[in-house]
């Protein structure tokens, strides 16, 4: 297939009539530095004399005369009936000078960053997300009815509602928000109506603002530990004070976060399958819970993110679906049901905080996508999604099956793996003197991007180490070998440590 040249858009270009430098040089200059400096890329074709000549107001021999210098001098080259493109091998001392450039341009500078940047900036996110084998909360991809998904993208695209290019509400198109109002009730027993939900980018987004809602400066925040790393970067940049509180196998635990931080204004949990340990918060927990907010005139944040994915015992309800006083804010994603790159999440307030918050979601960036919600609404609507949802529980209850029966024929003396009633990834407990985070280090040299379990603790402790490994998106026959690249690596760490 031919490739398709990329044309260069000069729109910043400007030259000055009053300058001594004639504008032919001036001109020549200009794109020559663009060139050195990497923003006109090799490859690229310069657009047509005469049309640079018309945007810039000057005469056309004055770009010929430039265009002539620049092929000299083996910037650009032409070609005949097809124009002038930047070279794609420029002389060796003019790659020096750029490179020259470039090292001195990363000499570390003193930027005077706000107290908040800097807390995020030490926890640090850049980096390739999800994209390796054992990652958790990746899903299945190929599976995905992308035709379905395309079919109904297509439809809406094709015949677009004026509300959906302008004007989208606040909160979502009404007809996903309807959907999904719908949905929630009869999977997860979320009572609310349409008007309570509100479309956002992802639940990292719905998670930064409630937290955004209820804290001030300095305020305690619970938050689980272990817990979600997202979470207590919500915290940090809100200028509030994150209070770990410890969970066992019954979930969260209210009496430990009354003795850390009595007055605390929000409780951030994920009662259905905690994060990353997967325990299910008991129904006393939760009633106490529940109590505790309504006593205190405090909110719960509810963090659902992969609870459709039950393999034992009967369904869960959610804690909002428990809630009678309207104190919990439930928060949800479309990026384990379907994939992370479609960005939508959403958020389940009580009635009376409906206008607060599409205020704070207002402020951060307007709507939502519509066209891409309508679609979604249907997908939803037209049972697309629950299909997808079954289908995915069985092969991931599979999945999980075969990754348990192979870390324990081949790990055992390693690690130590228990399965999980729900959810995407298991927890595998490391033998001592086995350090998770060397373990995760080598094991992205060789395309696995398990998590070490003590890097979600705020204060990692001796059993605190282990390995957090997803098994949902990857495929049952590429299990052996990675199992056996983990074997060796736990072999050679085992050794070096003398155990």
């Amino acid at each position: 297939m031919t490739r398709r040249i990329k044309n260069a858009y000069l729109a910043t270009l400007s030259l000055d009539p009053n300058s001594r430098d004639p504008l032919h040089r001036q001109l020549f200059m200009t794109l020559r530095d663009a060139i050195l400096h990497g923003l006109i890329k090799p490859g690229t074709r310069l657009p047509s004399s005469r049309l640079l000549a018309s945007d810039l107001n000057i005469s056309r021999n004055t770009v010929l005369t430039a265009f002539d210098q620049l092929t000299a001098e083996g910037y650009i080259s032409s070609r005949v009936g097809a124009g002038s493109y930047i070279s794609d091998q420029l002389p060796e001392e003019l790659l020096h000078l750029r490179k020259n450039e470039t090292t001195s341009d990363s000499v570390p500078r003193d930027i005077p960053l706000s107290h908040l940047a800097r807390n995020i900036q030490n926890i640090g996110g850049g980096g390739i997300y999800n994209l390796g084998s054992f990652s958790p909360g990746t899903p299945e991809l190929d599976k995905f009815p992308f035709e379905d998904w395309a079919r109904l993208l297509g439809r809406h695209w094709r015949h677009p509602k004026r509300e959906y290019l302008v004007g989208n509400p606040i909160g979502g198109a009404t007809i996903l928000r309807e959907a999904l109002a719908e949905h929630l009730g009869q999977t997860r027993a979320v009572r609310c109506s349409a008007e309570q939900v509100i479309i956002l980018s992802g639940s990292q987004q719905a998670i930064h603002l409630v937290i955004k809602a209820f804290a001030e400066k300095g305020d305690p925040i619970w938050m689980e530990e272990p817990g979600y790393p997202g979470t207590r970067n919500s915290i940090l940049s809100a200028g509030a004070t994150p209070v770990p509180v410890p969970v066992d196998e019954e979930g969260f635990r209210l009496s430990d976060a009354k003795k850390l931080a009595p007055d605390a204004r929000l409780a951030c949990i994920s009662p259905s399958h905690q994060y990353p340990l997967g325990h299910t918060m008991s129904l006393p927990r939760r009633l106490d819970l529940l109590q505790w907010a309504k006593t205190e005139n405090r909110f719960i944040l509810e963090d659902d993110y992969d609870s459709e994915y039950r393999y034992t015992g009967r369904p869960l309800s959610s804690l909002q679906g428990l809630d009678t006083d309207n104190r919990v804010l439930y928060v949800g994603t479309m990026s384990k049901v379907m994939f992370s790159g479609l960005r939508m999440g959403y958020l389940v307030v009580p009635p009376d905080l409906v206008d607060v918050f599409l205020a704070l979601r207002r402020d951060v960036d307007g709507h939502s996508p519509s066209v891409a919600e309508a679609a979604l609404a249907e997908f939803i609507s037209e049972g697309s999604l629950s299909a997808h949802i079954r289908r995915m529980r069985i092969l991931y209850e599979n999945r999980q099956n075969v990754l348990i029966k192979l870390l324990r024929e081949k790990t055992a003396d390693y690690l130590t793996v228990e399965p999980q009633e729900s959810g995407m990834h298991l927890i595998a407990q490391l033998k001592p003197g086995i350090d998770d985070k060397e373990v995760e280090v080598l094991s992205r040299s060789h395309g696995m991007l398990l998590r070490a379990l003590s890097g979600f603790y705020q204060f990692p402790k001796s059993d605190t180490n282990g390995l957090i490994l997803g098994f949902a998106g990857t495929k049952e026959e590429k299990m052996p070998q990675l199992v056996d690249r983990l074997s060796d690596i736990l072999e050679t760490l085992s050794r070096r440590n003398g155990l």
